[in-house]
C-alpha cells in the first residue's frame, strides 16, 4: 500500500517535486529555476521544452533523496503559474514559440481594441474577469496572428494549446506517442480554465462567444476536468501512478490551507501575491475590481467559486533588488538590510513592472519609487520593497471586504515570503487583523497532493485534510490606527504617480 502522494508544483521561476505523507508532512523535495526570457520591454518568456526538462530532473532529484520509487506514492497532482501560454504541435511535441508568461504585456494594442467596445468589464459577467493583458485567450490570440500558418494548424487541429498544467500532465502522461498522434492527455480543470477568458463561468465549459472573439479554435482546447479526478497514468520516473490533481496555482494554495468554507481566506506571497476568499457554490461579481474565478472541484461536486485580488509584482522585487540593482546578492538579505532602518524614511515603492493589476487594472501604469530624498539610503529602499507587498495587498483586502460583505477577521499567509518575519509583521500592522502562518508554509504544492489523494481515496473527506492543519506562528497588528492610516494615504498617492506612463 503506497505511504505518499507526489505534487509537481510548477512555478513562475522555478518547478519542484513534493513528496507528503498521509499527515500533510514534507517528506521529500527537490527544486530547481528556470530562465525568464525578456526579448523586449513588457515581453516575458519561458522555454516551454526547459520546463518539462526541470519537471523530470526534480521527480527524480525528490525520489532519489527520500530512497522512493514510484510504487510508494498513490497518486501525482500538478500545480502551476496559471495563465501562462503554450501552443505546441501535438505530433512532435514540440512548442511553436517560447511560452507566454502570464506577465506579458505584448496584448495591450489587443486588449484596448477589446475594450473599445463595451469597455474593460465587456465580458466581466460571463468569464469573471476584466479585458487584460494577464490572461491566456488574448496570448493564444496573438500566437496565432503573429506566427506564419499557425492558424492554418490550428484549425486542421494539429496544434494543442495549454496552461502549464496541460503541457505537463500531456508530457507526464505520454506525449507525442510514436506514430505522429498525440499520446498524452489533453486536459485542464476548472480552476486554470477560469483564468483563459474563454470558460463561461457558469456553464463550466468553453464558451463559443468568447472562442469567437478571441479568435481561438475549439480543436486546440483541452477538455475541462475537476480538480480532483483521475486524468491518467504517468510514465518514466512515476510510471504507472495516477495523475489525479490539478490545480492553479493559487487555488491549489487554497485548498491546501483548506479554506473549505464560504467566508475563508488565504494570502500566498511568491513572484505575485494573491488573495483568494471561498465564496461557496456560486459565483459573486466583483464591483471592487477583483476577479471571480474558480476556486476548486472535487470529482462530480459542484465548483466552488472565489474572490481573488492578484497583485503582479511581490517577490519579483525582492529579486528585482538583487539581480538588477545588486542591492543584495540573496533574497534572503532583504530582510536584514530592511532592519537597519526604523522605518522606510518616507520612500514608497510602487512596482508596477507589468501594469498594475487588482484593484485597479492599469495596463498604462509603470513602475514608481516616491518620496526620495538625501536622507534615505540602501536600507529605506529595501524596506520599502517589502512594504510595498503589504500595502498593495491593503488594497486588495479593501476590495474584498467591500465586495463580500463580510469584514475579514484574520488572514492565512503561505508561500516563500512569509519567512520574512518583518513583512509578516508590517502585513498584520497594516491590515489590522491578525496574520497566520502555518506548520506547512509551501500549501500550492500540498493542495494538489490533496487533490490528487482524494481522487485516490488516499484520504477520504475534505475533513481528514482540515485535521491535519496546524498553526506555527501568529504575528498580531501592534502599528497605531492612525499611523496606519496616514500612511496608506501616502501609499495611495504614490499609486496614483504610476497612472498614464506607457502610452
Amino acid at each position: 500500500m503506497p505511504k505518499y502522494v507526489g505534487a509537481l508544483d510548477q512555478g513562475t521561476t522555478s518547478t519542484r517535486f513534493m513528496v507528503f505523507d498521509r499527515s500533510g508532512a514534507v517528506v521529500a523535495m527537490d527544486q530547481r529555476e528556470h530562465e525568464q526570457i525578456y526579448p523586449r520591454p513588457g515581453w516575458v518568456e519561458h522555454d516551454a521544452l526547459e520546463i518539462w526538462a526541470r519537471c523530470r530532473e526534480v521527480i527524480r532529484g525528490a525520489l532519489a533523496k527520500a530512497g522512493l520509487t514510484a510504487r510508494d506514492l498513490a497518486a501525482v497532482g500538478v500545480t502551476n503559474q496559471r495563465e501562462t501560454t503554450v501552443v505546441w504541435d501535438r505530433g512532435t511535441g514540440r512548442p511553436i514559440h517560447n511560452a507566454i508568461v502570464w506577465q506579458d504585456t505584448r496584448t495591450d494594442a489587443l486588449i484596448a481594441e477589446l475594450a473599445r467596445d463595451g469597455g474593460q468589464d465587456r465580458f466581466r459577467s460571463k468569464v469573471g474577469l476584466p479585458l487584460a493583458t494577464y490572461f491566456s485567450g488574448p496570448k493564444i490570440r496573438w500566437l496565432l496572428d503573429n506566427l506564419p500558418g499557425t492558424r492554418e494548424k490550428a484549425e486542421a487541429g494539429d496544434l494543442l494549446f495549454g496552461t502549464i498544467d496541460s503541457w505537463v500532465i500531456w508530457n507526464l502522461t505520454g506525449g507525442a506517442a510514436a506514430g505522429g498522434s498525440g499520446g498524452g492527455v489533453h486536459v485542464t480543470d476548472v480552476s486554470n480554465a477560469s483564468r483563459t477568458m474563454l470558460m463561461n463561468l457558469r456553464t463550466l465549459d468553453w464558451d463559443d462567444e468568447m472562442l469567437a472573439v478571441m479568435g481561438v479554435p475549439r480543436t486546440m482546447l483541452p477538455a475541462i476536468r475537476a480538480s480532483s479526478d483521475v486524468y491518467g497514468e504517468s510514465i518514466g520516473d512515476l510510471a504507472g501512478v495516477p495523475v489525479a490533481g490539478d490545480l492553479g496555482d493559487q487555488q491549489a494554495a487554497l485548498f491546501g490551507q483548506t479554506c473549505f468554507a464560504p467566508g475563508e481566506a488565504k494570502n500566498t506571497y511568491g513572484t505575485g501575491c494573491f488573495m483568494l476568499l471561498n465564496t461557496g457554490t456560486e459565483p459573486v461579481d466583483s464591483k471592487s475590481g477583483l476577479l471571480t474565478t474558480v476556486g476548486y472541484r472535487i470529482g462530480t461536486a459542484p465548483a466552488t467559486y472565489a474572490l481573488e485580488g492578484s497583485i503582479a509584482i511581490a517577490g519579483a522585487l525582492v529579486q528585482w533588488l538583487r539581480d538588477n540593482l545588486g542591492l543584495i546578492n540573496e533574497s534572503a538579505e532583504v530582510e536584514a538590510l530592511a532592519r537597519t532602518v526604523d522605518d522606510n524614511g518616507g520612500v514608497y515603492f510602487v512596482p508596477a513592472f507589468s501594469g498594475l493589476y487588482a484593484p485597479y487594472w492599469r495596463s498604462d501604469a509603470r513602475g514608481v519609487i516616491a518620496g526620495l530624498t538625501r536622507y534615505v539610503n540602501r536600507g529605506h529602499i529595501a524596506r520599502a520593497v517589502l512594504e510595498a507587498t503589504a500595502w498593495q495587498t491593503r488594497e486588495v483586502l479593501d476590495a474584498m471586504n467591500a465586495d463580500s460583505g463580510v469584514a475579514l477577521t484574520a488572514l492565512k499567509v503561505d508561500g516563500g515570503m512569509v519567512h520574512n518575519e518583518l513583512l509578516m509583521q508590517f502585513q498584520a500592522d497594516v491590515l489590522g487583523v491578525p496574520v497566520i502562518r502555518p506548520k506547512v508554509a509551501e500549501t500550492t504544492a500540498l493542495g494538489a497532493a490533496y487533490a490528487a489523494g482524494l481522487a485516490v481515496g488516499f484520504w477520504s473527506t475534505p475533513d481528514d485534510l482540515r485535521a491535519n492543519w496546524a498553526s506555527d506562528r501568529q504575528w498580531q497588528p501592534t502599528l497605531d490606527p492612525a499611523r496606519r492610516e496616514k500612511e496608506y494615504g501616502l501609499w495611495k498617492k504614490a499609486v496614483t504617480r504610476t497612472f498614464d506612463w506607457a502610452e
